[in-house]
């Protein structure tokens, strides 16, 4: 379905050279294709791979003005011009998703390759991608798990720097006569002061943590200047750049108050503000998917899906998804035992082929599926596997970070309310 999905349309005009005539319509770009459909009659006057094209320009001249052309490998030279919005944000997204495609494993061969890869090829494809999903979700974990270290290490600090504070009370607290009272005062101050900068330290490490950076196309209006850049998703923050690397904006992880993912391919990030005009940025990659998978676990109730992203989805979530409660679906040991049977299956495929009585059954499964696509599928489960065992006893190493986050948290506030009474009798 995804390479059904229109990710933009323009209205614009096409040059039709046999005719020497121009035709109004729109052309809409989808993940694999673009295409150009005629107003007037609604049909579809060009519609190829993206794969095929071998060059993408701007032109002009006497006759034209302002155009694109799109050049097919061995084929036609196509004209389009009189681009809404303009032509240069049309030319940067055809760019770059014909870029991506090109760059993609999938888009080196042409549109008649890829339709006829077999069926094997196509399961490799979608468990490998489901494979990079886990390893995107696993570093997400792993850099959570790096921050509650963090945050641990700095709660025993506290605890430790508390115990001085404690006891520096306790001199104050002396009788008058008692000749270290000055000397505590300021050796209290003295630890007030090493407390602070060790809580500070304490959370300083990770916190700029890269997960993942795209390219993209983006713009914060509504329809024009859209340019290339890269969107850099970090633990503690999302950043915008251009092609020189140079910020944009960045959004701090407390700023972003929505995400709207439109398609699998563009979302629209939101800071809002009260008594003045809200800071957004509508974002377009060919690889957005691999950005939204982690802002899901990230900002998961920051989320919208809209209209076009629920059909992508197939608009049906699981009432666990709903309830925001997926760490429920590592803890019971679900994806393992999925990725067993999975494995089994394919086993199951390769004993019926080499049995004697499942020979016709194994000469279609052949057709289906060959012996080296069979090989790569194990594998790749069985590292999926691996991956999942090992996000489970991360999720339960922080669960049980937290009880100790939790525990100590509370310690720490007691703690800090009975010093603070101790201090104010002192005054």
């Amino acid at each position: 379905m995804n390479r059904e999905i229109c990710i933009h349309a323009w209205s614009c005009s096409y040059f039709i050279n046999n005719e020497k005539q121009w035709v109004p319509g729109k052309l809409s770009l989808t993940p694999r294709c673009l295409k150009f459909t005629a107003d007037k009659t609604g049909e579809i006057l060009v519609s190829f791979h993206l794969s095929c094209i071998s060059e993408i320009k701007k032109e002009s001249s006497t006759f034209i003005f302002s155009s694109i052309t799109i050049l097919e490998k061995g084929l036609a030279k196509h004209w389009f011009s009189s681009l809404y919005p303009n032509r240069n944000v049309v030319f940067n997204v055809l760019e770059h998703f014909w870029r991506e495609e090109l760059l993609s494993p999938h888009g080196t061969g042409t549109a008649t390759s890829a339709s006829q890869s077999t069926k094997g090829k196509q399961l490799v494809d979608l468990v490998s991608d489901s494979e990079k999903r886990l390893e995107d979700t696993a570093r997400v974990l792993h850099h959570q798990g790096e921050q509650f270290d963090n945050i641990i290490k700095g709660l025993d600090k506290i605890e430790s720097q508390m115990d001085v504070a404690d006891r520096m009370l306790t001199q104050l607290e002396s009788p008058a006569w008692w000749p270290f009272s000055a000397q505590s005062k300021k050796a209290s101050s003295d630890v007030k002061a090493q407390e602070t900068a060790s809580s500070a330290s304490s959370t300083a490490p990770g916190i700029e943590g890269l997960i993942l950076k795209i390219p993209v196309v983006f713009t914060n209006k509504k329809d024009s200047n859209l340019q290339q850049g890269n969107l850099s998703v970090f633990v503690s923050a999302l950043e915008i750049s251009d092609l020189r690397n140079h910020v944009v904006h960045r959004y701090e992880r407390e700023d972003v108050d929505d995400i709207k993912v439109v398609t699998p391919y563009e979302i629209i990030v939101r800071h809002r503000f009260i008594g003045k005009p809200d800071i957004y940025h509508r974002i377009l990659s060919a690889k957005m998917h691999d950005a939204i998978s982690i802002l899901e676990l990230q900002y998961k109730k920051k989320m919208e899906l809209l209209e076009g992203a629920l059909l992508f989805t197939g608009g049906n979530k699981s009432p666990q998804a709903d309830e925001g409660t997926s760490g429920s679906f590592w803890h019971s040991g679900q994806l393992p035992n999925l990725l067993d049977k999975a494995v089994g299956f394919i086993d199951g495929i390769v004993q019926s082929g080499n049995s004697p009585d499942g020979g016709a059954q194994a000469q279609v499964q052949v057709q289906t599926v060959t012996e080296e696509e069979t090989q790569e599928l194990r594998q790749v489960l069985r590292k999926m596997k691996t991956l999942a065992l090992d996000t489970e006893t991360e999720l339960q190493k922080q669960g049980e970070a937290l009880e100790v986050i939790s525990s100590s948290t509370d310690r720490a506030t007691l703690t800090i309310d009975k010093q603070n009474h101790r201090m104010r009798k002192l005054l």
